[in-house]
């Protein structure tokens, strides 16, 4: 990207996902907003509608999903990362059984390590602790390509103690966590350094 392209691609990752609410955005539950209106955003206001669409279709992570809709106006969404509690009707599959989703893999920094060996993953602000369906190069979205370790998650043991999972529409895992909004360590299956392949005890 240009960038002039990665400057749009953050305000509207910034405004889709946190901002929108407080920014004063008319917001849908299913997260959608309109074009015409973000582009009156002080930071949006040399955009237009066709470096939208750009933005929106060479995103590599596929982060935003673009609509027209029956009344010819362009509404664009961010497909998952929100923390703001108004958008509670995404786009989701619920998870029903690990092979659903074989793959469950969170990406991670040993900065993080010790306190998530102690307390597990956190969703923090956000609606959803974020996973991938695997850490090959045809996984687009839901791990960072520079972390360094590999968390993997016990599916059926998360399942079966009634944590929720769910697969948005560019193919990320997501779960809200417990109702703390955290994912224990005992639901960890293997933590894999990205480099070595050693696996870390926890």
């Amino acid at each position: 990207m240009n960038p002039n392209d990665i400057h749009i691609s953050k305000t509207l990752s910034w405004l889709l996902r946190h901002a929108a609410v407080k920014e004063g955005f008319p917001l849908q539950s299913d997260g959608f907003i309109k074009v015409d209106d973000l582009l009156k955003h002080r930071q949006l206001k040399k955009a237009t509608i066709d470096d939208i669409k750009r933005v929106v279709e060479c995103n590599d992570k596929k982060r935003f999903k673009l609509v027209l809709s029956a009344d010819d106006v362009y509404l664009i969404r961010a497909n998952q990362g929100h923390s703001i509690q108004a958008v509670n009707n995404l786009e989701l599959t619920p998870i029903l059984t690990a092979a659903d989703a074989p793959v469950v893999v969170h990406g991670t920094y040993y900065k993080f390590w010790n306190s998530i060996r102690k307390t597990g993953l956190n969703r923090m602000n956000r609606l959803h602790i974020h996973f991938a369906t695997g850490i090959h190069e045809s996984v687009v979205s839901g791990i960072r390509k520079d972390c360094e370790l590999y968390i993997y998650i016990d599916l059926d043991k998360s399942l079966l103690d009634n944590l929720t999972f769910y697969l948005s529409s560019n193919g990320v895992v997501l779960s809200p966590g417990d109702a703390d909004g955290l994912i224990l360590p005992r639901y960890f299956l293997r933590v894999v350094d990205k480099e070595t392949g050693n696996i870390l005890k926890f």
